[in-house]
């Protein structure tokens, strides 16, 4: 038995590569107390920043520490990792490997806590600048991007991965995606116009006739994405909508109305003009909804002998409020229009021909 104690001595010393066994369980319930820390960072420490933040009135502080909350778990992880590497009797190619994975773990860290930092950056500028909110979407997408280009090449010369040579392969490499991927830059580059001519932005309402009518959600790299009006999304490339004449009713100024009723033969002329002068006294007050156009005079007018009716040509504006609204003002002006005519005497004609018989035919 005693041989078979010291057998068991032996296999717990010798461990894993010159590491015992109860080093290997040290270094794991170090792990799992980074993990532990990890969590209360996340809560606890978390929580005091809120608190220290909520005392202040600029916005960028509660952006940032909302966005750094996951970068911020990472720290403890890192320190834990780092007092293992201390810990563990490694040499040689071992101890370097280890040695660059917590050199790795701390640039992600770094790198993540920068990638993470852009967006709260990017919602204050894009209300106090000029970037648009598709611009400043565009440019925080790209940041990151190459903030984490960057983290992943300081990661590999960590590793001893020369990135120049990498960087040619993958300049061929390129050539030869760029001749399959023609299709993906044509829609990057529509992307680019869309957003550097500022056709529309996100939340825009825009109409392609006879194709869509929805709500911009958002311009991607490759496609945007429109809420069409029965909620269901359309996914557009943006060489597509680059490419065709777009309606953005979101710049409207006014709401037009344009309308022509009928009134009957009937109707004497002085009617006619009361009936106009009261439409356009509806019209020029604001109480039901118009207003005035400064580049349109908004009107009532006769303007043509129908085939069965006196017309009248009605021109007038409310403001770009939303469609119920506008209904609204247009529910109004029908209402008031109907009381005018009825209370003048006159009536609105429809379609109608007229037979004269000049004689019948005797017994």
């Amino acid at each position: 038995m005693e041989g078979f104690f010291d057998l068991i001595a032996s296999v717990w010393n010798q461990g894993l590569l010159g590491v015992s066994i109860s080093q290997l369980i040290i270094s794991l319930v170090i792990l799992i107390i980074s993990l532990i820390l990890k969590g209360v960072v996340s809560s606890i420490c978390i929580k005091w920043l809120e608190r220290l933040t909520a005392q202040t009135d600029s916005e960028l502080d509660d952006l940032l520490l909302s966005s750094l909350k996951k970068p911020l778990g990472y720290i403890p992880l890192t320190i834990g990792l780092y007092i293992i590497t201390v810990y563990l009797p490694l040499s040689g190619l071992f101890d370097l490997v280890a040695t660059n994975i917590v050199k790795a773990s701390v640039v992600f860290t770094i790198f993540s806590v920068l990638a993470n930092s852009i967006q709260p950056l990017f919602k204050v500028l894009t209300g106090n600048t000029w970037l648009t909110s598709a611009m400043s979407m565009w440019l925080e997408k790209s940041l990151r991007i190459l903030v984490w280009i960057l983290g992943f090449a300081v990661i590999l010369d960590i590793f001893g991965i020369e990135i120049g040579p990498l960087i040619a392969g993958l300049g061929l490499f390129s050539v030869a995606i760029a001749l399959g991927a023609q299709d993906l830059f044509k829609n990057l580059i529509a992307g680019m116009l869309i957003i550097g001519e500022n056709r529309f932005q996100p939340g825009d309402r825009i109409e392609v006739i006879d194709h869509f009518h929805g709500i911009v959600e958002t311009i991607g790299f490759r496609s945007t994405t429109i809420r069409l009006f029965n909620t269901s999304p359309m996914i557009i490339p943006n060489k597509d909508l680059s490419d065709v004449s777009v309606i953005n009713h979101k710049q409207l100024k006014f709401r037009r109305i344009k309308w022509i009723i009928n009134l009957i033969y009937s109707t004497e002329a002085d009617t006619i003009l009361k009936i106009c002068s009261q439409i356009e006294q509806v019209i020029s007050s604001k109480k039901k909804g118009f207003s005035i156009n400064p580049n349109q005079e908004s009107f009532a007018k006769a303007i043509e002998f129908g085939a069965s009716s006196i017309d009248l040509e009605i021109l007038c504006y409310s403001e770009a409020d939303g469609y119920t609204e506008f209904s609204e003002t247009k529910q109004n002006l029908l209402i008031e229009i109907l009381r005018i005519v009825k209370e003048n005497g006159s009536d609105f004609a429809f379609p109608s021909r007229s037979i004269y018989i000049e004689s019948s035919p005797t017994e």
